[in-house]
Protein backbone atom coordinates (compact mmCIF):
# COMPACT_ATOMS: atom_id res chain seq x y z
CA UNK A 1 0.00 0.00 0.00
CA UNK A 2 1.35 3.22 -1.03
CA UNK A 3 1.98 5.07 2.37
CA UNK A 4 1.14 8.90 1.06
CA UNK A 5 -2.06 7.67 0.02
CA UNK A 6 -2.97 5.15 2.54
CA UNK A 7 -5.98 6.10 4.58
CA UNK A 8 -5.36 6.84 8.34
CA UNK A 9 -7.41 8.08 11.64
CA UNK A 10 -7.12 9.61 14.76
CA UNK A 11 -5.99 8.15 18.32
CA UNK A 12 -9.18 7.87 20.46
CA UNK A 13 -9.00 9.68 23.37
CA UNK A 14 -7.59 6.72 25.77
CA UNK A 15 -5.04 5.54 23.18
CA UNK A 16 -3.51 9.23 23.53
CA UNK A 17 -1.96 8.52 26.14
CA UNK A 18 -0.35 5.20 25.95
CA UNK A 19 2.04 6.09 23.63
CA UNK A 20 3.93 8.45 25.84
CA UNK A 21 3.56 6.44 29.29
CA UNK A 22 4.71 3.43 28.66
CA UNK A 23 7.77 2.16 30.58
CA UNK A 24 10.62 -0.47 29.54
CA UNK A 25 8.31 -3.03 32.49
CA UNK A 26 5.11 -1.92 31.21
CA UNK A 27 4.80 -1.71 27.67
CA UNK A 28 1.02 -0.82 27.62
CA UNK A 29 0.54 -4.49 25.93
CA UNK A 30 -2.24 -6.75 27.03
CA UNK A 31 -2.81 -10.56 26.58
CA UNK A 32 -5.80 -12.42 26.38
CA UNK A 33 -5.76 -16.84 25.76
CA UNK A 34 -8.25 -19.35 24.92
CA UNK A 35 -6.83 -22.86 25.63
CA UNK A 36 -8.33 -25.44 23.40
CA UNK A 37 -8.74 -29.29 24.27
CA UNK A 38 -6.32 -30.16 21.46
CA UNK A 39 -3.01 -28.77 20.38
CA UNK A 40 -2.81 -25.72 18.10
CA UNK A 41 -2.77 -26.51 14.44
CA UNK A 42 -0.52 -23.41 13.56
CA UNK A 43 -1.61 -23.46 9.56
CA UNK A 44 -4.94 -23.26 10.43
CA UNK A 45 -4.70 -20.53 13.30
CA UNK A 46 -2.60 -18.44 10.79
CA UNK A 47 -5.58 -18.48 8.13
CA UNK A 48 -8.26 -17.87 10.72
CA UNK A 49 -5.87 -15.03 11.81
CA UNK A 50 -5.85 -13.71 8.15
CA UNK A 51 -9.99 -14.31 7.72
CA UNK A 52 -10.82 -12.53 11.00
CA UNK A 53 -8.60 -9.41 10.27
CA UNK A 54 -11.12 -8.45 7.48
CA UNK A 55 -13.34 -7.89 10.21
CA UNK A 56 -11.31 -5.62 12.30
CA UNK A 57 -10.05 -2.91 9.72
CA UNK A 58 -8.50 -0.83 12.72
CA UNK A 59 -6.52 -4.20 13.24
CA UNK A 60 -4.75 -3.38 10.21
CA UNK A 61 -3.59 -0.36 11.37
CA UNK A 62 0.45 1.11 11.95
CA UNK A 63 0.98 3.66 14.33
CA UNK A 64 2.58 6.55 13.30
CA UNK A 65 4.17 10.03 14.83
CA UNK A 66 2.67 13.34 13.48
CA UNK A 67 3.48 16.89 14.37
CA UNK A 68 1.00 16.97 16.93
CA UNK A 69 -0.49 13.55 17.76
CA UNK A 70 0.33 10.03 16.90
CA UNK A 71 -2.11 8.66 14.32
CA UNK A 72 -2.94 5.07 13.08
CA UNK A 73 -2.35 4.19 9.52
CA UNK A 74 -4.03 1.57 7.27
CA UNK A 75 -1.27 -0.80 6.27
CA UNK A 76 -1.12 -4.26 4.25
CA UNK A 77 0.60 -6.42 6.30
CA UNK A 78 -0.59 -9.66 7.94
CA UNK A 79 -0.22 -11.44 11.07
CA UNK A 80 2.94 -13.86 11.48
CA UNK A 81 1.85 -16.90 13.89
CA UNK A 82 4.54 -18.49 15.28
CA UNK A 83 4.93 -20.34 19.06
CA UNK A 84 5.40 -18.20 21.65
CA UNK A 85 8.93 -17.56 22.30
CA UNK A 86 8.93 -13.82 23.77
CA UNK A 87 7.93 -12.47 27.45
CA UNK A 88 4.82 -12.29 28.21
CA UNK A 89 3.07 -8.50 26.84
CA UNK A 90 6.55 -7.37 25.10
CA UNK A 91 6.21 -4.21 23.26
CA UNK A 92 4.60 -4.31 19.94
CA UNK A 93 5.25 -0.59 19.09
CA UNK A 94 9.21 -0.09 17.50
CA UNK A 95 9.09 4.00 16.54
CA UNK A 96 11.50 3.09 13.79
CA UNK A 97 10.06 -0.10 12.40
CA UNK A 98 6.43 0.49 12.27
CA UNK A 99 4.47 -2.81 12.32
CA UNK A 100 0.83 -4.53 13.20
CA UNK A 101 0.20 -3.19 16.78
CA UNK A 102 -1.12 -6.98 17.74
CA UNK A 103 0.27 -10.30 18.36
CA UNK A 104 -1.29 -13.81 17.64
CA UNK A 105 1.10 -16.85 19.60
CA UNK A 106 0.41 -20.30 20.31
CA UNK A 107 1.94 -22.84 22.65
CA UNK A 108 0.45 -26.31 22.95
CA UNK A 109 -4.02 -25.93 23.48
CA UNK A 110 -3.13 -22.42 24.05
CA UNK A 111 -3.85 -19.09 21.28
CA UNK A 112 -2.55 -16.33 22.92
CA UNK A 113 -3.45 -12.42 21.68
CA UNK A 114 -1.63 -9.91 22.24
CA UNK A 115 -2.84 -5.84 21.83
CA UNK A 116 -0.81 -2.51 22.17
CA UNK A 117 -3.77 -0.95 23.93
CA UNK A 118 -3.42 2.44 21.49
CA UNK A 119 -5.28 -0.47 18.97
CA UNK A 120 -8.39 -1.49 21.23
CA UNK A 121 -9.39 -1.95 24.95
CA UNK A 122 -10.50 -5.74 26.66
CA UNK A 123 -13.61 -5.58 24.59
CA UNK A 124 -12.60 -4.78 21.55
CA UNK A 125 -9.97 -7.41 21.71
CA UNK A 126 -12.19 -9.90 22.87
CA UNK A 127 -14.15 -9.36 19.92
CA UNK A 128 -11.05 -10.19 17.72
CA UNK A 129 -10.08 -13.13 19.85
CA UNK A 130 -13.69 -14.82 19.68
CA UNK A 131 -13.77 -14.34 16.07
CA UNK A 132 -10.56 -16.17 15.37
CA UNK A 133 -11.12 -18.86 17.33
CA UNK A 134 -14.89 -19.90 15.80
CA UNK A 135 -12.72 -19.39 12.55
CA UNK A 136 -9.81 -21.93 13.69
CA UNK A 137 -12.47 -24.44 14.96
CA UNK A 138 -14.73 -23.85 12.04
CA UNK A 139 -11.81 -25.02 9.61
CA UNK A 140 -9.85 -27.64 12.23
CA UNK A 141 -13.94 -29.29 12.14
CA UNK A 142 -15.73 -29.38 9.11
CA UNK A 143 -19.26 -30.10 11.22
CA UNK A 144 -18.92 -27.06 12.77
CA UNK A 145 -18.58 -24.78 9.50
CA UNK A 146 -22.40 -24.28 9.38
CA UNK A 147 -22.84 -23.53 12.95
CA UNK A 148 -21.36 -21.05 12.90
CA UNK A 149 -22.63 -16.89 11.90
CA UNK A 150 -19.82 -14.37 11.90
CA UNK A 151 -22.71 -12.25 13.94
CA UNK A 152 -22.65 -14.22 16.57
CA UNK A 153 -19.34 -13.71 17.86
CA UNK A 154 -19.36 -10.02 16.46
CA UNK A 155 -21.20 -6.45 16.22
CA UNK A 156 -21.93 -5.27 13.44
CA UNK A 157 -18.88 -3.95 10.92
CA UNK A 158 -19.80 -0.66 10.37
CA UNK A 159 -19.77 0.98 13.93
CA UNK A 160 -16.74 -0.82 14.69
CA UNK A 161 -13.81 2.31 13.51
CA UNK A 162 -16.04 4.65 15.88
CA UNK A 163 -14.30 7.11 17.90
CA UNK A 164 -16.95 6.49 20.81
CA UNK A 165 -15.52 8.84 22.94
CA UNK A 166 -16.23 11.71 21.18
CA UNK A 167 -19.57 10.43 20.11
CA UNK A 168 -20.73 10.56 23.32
CA UNK A 169 -19.24 13.96 24.64
CA UNK A 170 -21.29 16.47 26.08
CA UNK A 171 -20.81 19.85 28.37
CA UNK A 172 -21.25 18.83 31.64
CA UNK A 173 -17.80 18.06 33.15
CA UNK A 174 -16.99 16.34 36.67
CA UNK A 175 -14.84 18.61 38.45
CA UNK A 176 -11.08 17.62 39.19
CA UNK A 177 -9.65 15.74 41.93
CA UNK A 178 -6.17 16.50 43.82
CA UNK A 179 -4.70 13.41 43.72
CA UNK A 180 -4.11 11.81 47.53
CA UNK A 181 -0.91 9.35 47.67
CA UNK A 182 -1.65 5.84 47.68
CA UNK A 183 0.32 3.16 49.64
CA UNK A 184 2.72 1.66 46.66
CA UNK A 185 4.73 -2.05 47.05
CA UNK A 186 8.33 -1.36 46.61
CA UNK A 187 10.86 -4.59 46.28
CA UNK A 188 13.23 -6.87 44.41
CA UNK A 189 11.91 -7.06 40.77
CA UNK A 190 12.06 -10.15 38.31
CA UNK A 191 15.15 -9.22 35.91
CA UNK A 192 14.69 -7.98 32.17
CA UNK A 193 12.11 -6.17 32.82
CA UNK A 194 10.32 -9.01 33.17
CA UNK A 195 6.71 -9.58 34.04
CA UNK A 196 5.13 -12.66 35.68
CA UNK A 197 1.45 -13.98 36.15
CA UNK A 198 0.28 -16.38 37.86
CA UNK A 199 -3.64 -17.21 37.60
CA UNK A 200 -6.39 -19.28 40.05
CA UNK A 201 -8.42 -21.18 38.06
CA UNK A 202 -11.83 -22.08 39.69
CA UNK A 203 -15.71 -22.80 39.31
CA UNK A 204 -17.70 -19.86 38.64
CA UNK A 205 -20.43 -21.85 40.46
CA UNK A 206 -18.47 -22.25 43.65
CA UNK A 207 -17.57 -18.55 43.71
CA UNK A 208 -20.88 -17.71 43.21
CA UNK A 209 -22.18 -18.96 46.34
CA UNK A 210 -19.85 -17.83 48.06
CA UNK A 211 -20.23 -14.55 46.93
CA UNK A 212 -24.53 -15.19 47.82
CA UNK A 213 -22.51 -15.79 51.21
CA UNK A 214 -20.81 -12.91 51.73
CA UNK A 215 -24.05 -10.81 50.45
CA UNK A 216 -21.60 -9.59 47.52
CA UNK A 217 -21.56 -9.28 43.78
CA UNK A 218 -18.22 -11.41 42.46
CA UNK A 219 -16.43 -8.40 41.85
CA UNK A 220 -17.07 -6.77 45.41
CA UNK A 221 -16.32 -9.73 47.11
CA UNK A 222 -12.31 -10.44 44.94
CA UNK A 223 -11.98 -6.23 45.97
CA UNK A 224 -12.40 -6.53 49.02
CA UNK A 225 -10.43 -9.52 49.19
CA UNK A 226 -7.46 -7.65 47.30
CA UNK A 227 -7.43 -4.43 49.63
CA UNK A 228 -7.10 -7.35 52.30
CA UNK A 229 -4.75 -9.25 51.54
CA UNK A 230 -2.60 -5.80 50.62
CA UNK A 231 -3.32 -4.85 53.63
CA UNK A 232 -2.22 -7.95 55.37
CA UNK A 233 1.23 -7.57 53.41
CA UNK A 234 1.85 -3.84 53.69
CA UNK A 235 4.59 -2.59 56.59
CA UNK A 236 3.33 -1.59 59.39
CA UNK A 237 5.11 1.96 59.02
CA UNK A 238 2.88 2.11 55.54
CA UNK A 239 -0.46 1.67 56.81
CA UNK A 240 -0.71 5.58 57.30
CA UNK A 241 -1.29 5.56 53.62
CA UNK A 242 -4.98 4.35 52.17
CA UNK A 243 -5.26 1.18 49.52
CA UNK A 244 -5.88 2.25 46.05
CA UNK A 245 -7.59 -0.02 43.66
CA UNK A 246 -7.78 1.38 39.77
CA UNK A 247 -10.76 -0.06 38.40
CA UNK A 248 -11.55 0.15 34.44
CA UNK A 249 -15.48 0.47 33.63
CA UNK A 250 -16.80 -0.90 29.85
CA UNK A 251 -18.38 1.98 28.92
CA UNK A 252 -20.43 0.36 26.33
CA UNK A 253 -22.48 -1.04 29.63
CA UNK A 254 -23.63 2.65 29.74
CA UNK A 255 -23.77 4.21 26.07
CA UNK A 256 -23.96 2.59 23.02
CA UNK A 257 -21.49 1.66 21.01
CA UNK A 258 -20.18 -1.19 18.68
CA UNK A 259 -16.46 0.24 18.67
CA UNK A 260 -13.92 -2.39 18.77
CA UNK A 261 -11.36 0.59 19.79
CA UNK A 262 -11.19 1.83 22.93
CA UNK A 263 -13.96 3.02 25.23
CA UNK A 264 -13.67 2.54 29.09
CA UNK A 265 -12.90 4.96 31.78
CA UNK A 266 -11.40 4.59 34.63
CA UNK A 267 -12.79 4.50 38.76
CA UNK A 268 -10.96 4.07 41.74
CA UNK A 269 -11.75 1.96 44.75
CA UNK A 270 -10.08 3.48 48.10
CA UNK A 271 -9.78 2.06 51.79
CA UNK A 272 -7.89 3.61 54.39
CA UNK A 273 -6.60 1.39 57.14
CA UNK A 274 -5.79 3.81 58.93
CA UNK A 275 -8.92 5.09 59.69
CA UNK A 276 -11.64 1.93 58.56
CA UNK A 277 -11.73 -1.75 60.03
CA UNK A 278 -9.45 -4.32 58.36
CA UNK A 279 -12.95 -6.81 58.82
CA UNK A 280 -13.72 -8.27 56.06
CA UNK A 281 -17.51 -7.37 56.29
CA UNK A 282 -16.38 -3.97 56.32
CA UNK A 283 -14.17 -3.55 53.39
CA UNK A 284 -17.19 -5.35 51.09
CA UNK A 285 -19.02 -2.49 51.93
CA UNK A 286 -17.41 0.11 51.32
CA UNK A 287 -16.43 -1.10 48.44
CA UNK A 288 -19.97 -1.97 47.35
CA UNK A 289 -20.94 1.76 48.32
CA UNK A 290 -18.24 3.30 45.99
CA UNK A 291 -19.30 1.34 42.92
CA UNK A 292 -23.08 1.96 43.62
CA UNK A 293 -21.54 5.97 43.70
CA UNK A 294 -19.42 5.78 40.78
CA UNK A 295 -21.03 3.99 38.32
CA UNK A 296 -24.02 5.72 37.13
CA UNK A 297 -24.56 6.71 33.52
CA UNK A 298 -24.39 10.30 35.05
CA UNK A 299 -20.84 10.21 36.52
CA UNK A 300 -19.32 8.58 33.76
CA UNK A 301 -20.59 10.80 31.06
CA UNK A 302 -19.17 13.60 33.17
CA UNK A 303 -15.94 11.81 33.19
CA UNK A 304 -15.95 11.86 29.60
CA UNK A 305 -16.43 15.03 28.99
CA UNK A 306 -13.69 16.09 31.07
CA UNK A 307 -11.18 14.07 29.20
CA UNK A 308 -12.54 15.18 25.65
CA UNK A 309 -12.80 18.85 27.26
CA UNK A 310 -8.53 18.53 27.39
CA UNK A 311 -7.85 16.90 24.06
CA UNK A 312 -10.34 19.68 22.67
CA UNK A 313 -8.29 22.85 24.41
CA UNK A 314 -7.04 24.87 21.87
CA UNK A 315 -4.02 25.47 23.78
CA UNK A 316 -3.02 21.60 24.44
CA UNK A 317 -3.88 21.11 20.55
CA UNK A 318 -1.02 23.54 19.36
CA UNK A 319 1.70 22.19 20.99
CA UNK A 320 4.05 19.79 19.64
CA UNK A 321 3.85 16.39 19.98
CA UNK A 322 7.47 15.83 22.09
CA UNK A 323 6.52 18.47 24.45
CA UNK A 324 2.98 16.56 24.80
CA UNK A 325 4.63 13.21 25.54
CA UNK A 326 6.45 15.15 28.47
CA UNK A 327 3.50 16.33 30.22
CA UNK A 328 1.84 13.01 29.82
CA UNK A 329 4.50 11.24 30.87
CA UNK A 330 5.06 13.40 33.85
CA UNK A 331 0.69 13.24 34.39
CA UNK A 332 1.04 9.63 34.27
CA UNK A 333 3.72 9.30 36.88
CA UNK A 334 1.70 11.49 39.32
CA UNK A 335 -1.07 9.38 38.26
CA UNK A 336 0.36 6.34 39.53
CA UNK A 337 1.75 7.47 43.02
CA UNK A 338 -1.92 7.50 43.63
CA UNK A 339 -2.90 3.72 42.56
CA UNK A 340 -1.42 0.81 44.70
CA UNK A 341 -3.34 -2.11 42.30
CA UNK A 342 -5.44 -2.53 39.61
CA UNK A 343 -8.25 -5.20 38.70
CA UNK A 344 -10.09 -5.93 35.61
CA UNK A 345 -13.17 -7.78 35.20
CA UNK A 346 -13.74 -8.42 31.32
CA UNK A 347 -16.92 -11.13 32.92
CA UNK A 348 -18.29 -14.08 31.28
CA UNK A 349 -16.73 -15.14 27.53
CA UNK A 350 -19.88 -16.13 25.22
CA UNK A 351 -19.08 -18.43 22.77
CA UNK A 352 -21.68 -20.62 20.10
CA UNK A 353 -23.09 -23.44 21.77
CA UNK A 354 -21.59 -25.85 18.93
CA UNK A 355 -17.62 -24.67 19.65
CA UNK A 356 -17.99 -24.31 23.60
CA UNK A 357 -17.10 -28.44 23.80
CA UNK A 358 -13.98 -27.21 22.48
CA UNK A 359 -12.78 -25.04 24.13
CA UNK A 360 -11.24 -25.53 28.08
CA UNK A 361 -10.93 -21.61 29.18
CA UNK A 362 -10.32 -18.12 28.79
CA UNK A 363 -7.61 -16.01 30.58
CA UNK A 364 -6.73 -12.52 30.53
CA UNK A 365 -3.71 -10.17 31.55
CA UNK A 366 -1.72 -7.26 31.08
CA UNK A 367 1.83 -5.71 31.63
CA UNK A 368 1.93 -3.82 34.65
CA UNK A 369 4.54 -1.59 37.00
CA UNK A 370 2.51 -2.64 39.70
CA UNK A 371 0.22 -5.29 41.09
CA UNK A 372 -2.84 -6.51 38.50
CA UNK A 373 -5.41 -8.12 38.95
CA UNK A 374 -7.36 -9.84 35.63
CA UNK A 375 -10.60 -11.77 35.71
CA UNK A 376 -12.79 -13.32 33.18
CA UNK A 377 -15.17 -16.66 32.72
CA UNK A 378 -16.36 -19.48 30.34
CA UNK A 379 -19.21 -21.63 31.21
CA UNK A 380 -18.06 -22.95 34.55
CA UNK A 381 -14.03 -21.92 34.42
CA UNK A 382 -13.17 -18.96 36.13
CA UNK A 383 -9.77 -17.71 35.72
CA UNK A 384 -8.71 -14.49 38.02
CA UNK A 385 -4.95 -13.53 37.07
CA UNK A 386 -1.92 -11.64 38.89
CA UNK A 387 0.68 -9.95 36.79
CA UNK A 388 3.32 -8.17 38.47
CA UNK A 389 6.87 -7.54 38.26
CA UNK A 390 7.74 -8.39 41.75
CA UNK A 391 9.90 -11.55 42.56
CA UNK A 392 7.82 -12.20 45.93
CA UNK A 393 4.04 -13.72 45.03
CA UNK A 394 2.79 -12.81 48.60
CA UNK A 395 -0.16 -10.92 47.97
CA UNK A 396 -0.65 -13.43 45.32
CA UNK A 397 -0.33 -16.39 48.08
CA UNK A 398 -2.67 -14.61 50.38
CA UNK A 399 -5.58 -13.94 48.02
CA UNK A 400 -5.73 -17.25 46.99
CA UNK A 401 -5.36 -18.69 50.25
CA UNK A 402 -8.49 -16.95 51.67
CA UNK A 403 -10.27 -18.18 48.79
CA UNK A 404 -9.15 -21.75 49.65
CA UNK A 405 -9.96 -21.47 53.08
CA UNK A 406 -13.73 -20.80 52.17
CA UNK A 407 -13.87 -23.94 50.41
CA UNK A 408 -13.29 -22.52 46.95
CA UNK A 409 -10.92 -25.55 44.83
CA UNK A 410 -8.30 -23.67 42.74
CA UNK A 411 -5.69 -24.89 40.20
CA UNK A 412 -2.87 -22.52 39.55
CA UNK A 413 -1.92 -21.63 36.64
CA UNK A 414 1.70 -20.06 35.58
CA UNK A 415 4.17 -19.97 33.25
CA UNK A 416 3.08 -23.06 31.48
CA UNK A 417 3.15 -25.58 34.89
CA UNK A 418 0.55 -26.03 37.12
CA UNK A 419 -0.12 -26.76 40.29
CA UNK A 420 -3.13 -27.96 42.87
CA UNK A 421 -3.53 -25.41 45.57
Amino acid sequence: MDKNNAPWMKLDNAAKIFPSTGTKRDHKVFRFVCELREVVQPQLLQQAAEETLESFPNFKSVMRRGLFWYYLEESDLLPVIEEEQEPLCAALYEKNRPGLLFRVTYFGPRINLEVYHVLADGTGAMWFLEEMVCRYLSLSYPQLQDQWRKDECTPPIFRRQEDSYSAHYGKTREKGNRVERAFRFSGRKLPEHRVRAIGGLMSVGQVKALAKKQQATITVMLTAMLLLAIYQEMPVSHRKRPVVISVPVNLRNYFPSDSSRNFFTLIQIRYDFSQNSPEFSQIAASVSQQFQQQLTKEKLGKHINSLIAMEKNPIARAVPLGLKNLFMRLGGFFASMGETAGLSNVGQVKMPEPFRPYIRLFDVFTATDKLQICMCSFEDAMMVTFSDPFRDPAVQRRFFRMLSSEGIEIEIITDHWEETL
